[in-house]
């Protein structure tokens, strides 16, 4: 893929140019991999509910065509956007959702972070109070509510996920914390579930840096949407 690191980058402005980018690509069109910062935003899904903006305060809330729920997107986070043709790559919508969350897996275990996935909740999660533990999560049963395995695990959330796929081409993509400010997740119910803590690298104890973690982001990505 060809990387572009568009630093700080206004979200409405970056929504069009990839809405444009995957309207104007034919089937010889490389796939890109855009990876940016955004200024403070609370973004809706097509699933959004209102009621899941408890008060928006100074920050701009906008409607996208994503999937998924409200989430926020502030500097400090590292938004990434795979421009990919999945017919060409070769695998289905659910195999390339897997390869995204196996990406910030592998680069959280780089700085000793185990990320787990819940069944029916989109994203990576870690223990708060035990971020290096690699137990797998005590799962009741394939109707295991979220909610609960948020409660009973302890978990955060520390990356999130809402994709768009338009004539099997891919756009917006998936937010992973590193060093923000975390208040404004308190104004929302993060992807439409009350009291889901959100939590970034920095504050489960690890120094780093947006830049190292881009890098490293990076690298995962390209690794295994190639696969």
């Amino acid at each position: 893929m060809l990387l572009k690191n568009l630093g700080l980058a206004d979200y409405p402005s970056t929504v069009e140019a990839m809405q444009a980018f995957t309207a104007a690509r034919g089937l010889a069109t490389p796939d890109e991999l855009w990876l940016c910062e955004h200024s403070p935003i609370f973004t809706q899904g097509l699933a959004g509910k209102s009621e899941h903006v408890l008060m928006a305060g100074d920050i701009p809330v906008m409607q996208t065509n994503r999937g998924g729920q409200v989430t926020y997107h502030g500097p400090g986070q590292i938004v990434a956007y795979p421009l990919i043709d999945l017919k060409r790559a070769g695998y289905f919508v659910k195999e390339y959702v897997y390869k995204l969350e196996e990406s910030v897996i592998r680069t959280l275990l780089h700085f000793g972070i185990t990320g787990h996935r819940v069944r029916t909740a989109p994203g990576i999660y870690v223990r708060v109070n035990d971020p290096q533990s690699h137990t797998p999560l005590a799962l009741a049963g394939v109707n295991d509510a979220a909610e609960a395995v948020f409660a009973r695990e302890h978990l955060g959330k520390v990356a999130a996920l809402g994709i768009k796929v338009s004539r099997h081409f891919t756009y917006h993509g998936v937010a992973l914390n590193v060093a923000m400010d975390l208040e404004p997740f308190s104004r929302i119910n993060p992807c439409g579930y009350s009291g889901l803590q959100t939590v970034d690298i920095v504050s489960l104890g690890v120094q780093t840096s947006t830049l190292e973690v881009s890098r490293l982001f990076a690298k995962q990505l390209n690794t295994w949407l190639a696969k």
